[in-house]
């Protein structure tokens, strides 16, 4: 009988220490928000530097892409 009145008592703990902790999630901003508006004034800025590909090296680039692939295909059919 005792042991029942302490798992009551445990599960009322609990019950308590978790409302508790929802009513502090739900009253606190959130991180995500915040670093939303920081974001939201800042313009992104991307730079790519690397030169164009000839027209030579797209099909090369192309054939060993798909000679990758198929080797990758084969191997794990295996």
């Amino acid at each position: 009988m005792k042991t029942l009145k302490n798992m009551e008592a445990i599960f009322t703990v609990a019950v308590a220490i978790a409302c508790g902790a929802s009513y502090v999630s739900f009253v606190q901003p959130s991180a995500a928000k915040a670093a939303d508006v920081a974001q939201a004034n800042a313009i992104p800025v991307v730079v790519v530097s690397a030169k164009r590909l000839t027209e030579q090296e797209k099909k090369i680039s192309l054939i060993e892409e798909r000679q990758a692939l198929l080797g990758n295909a084969t191997a794990s059919t295996l």
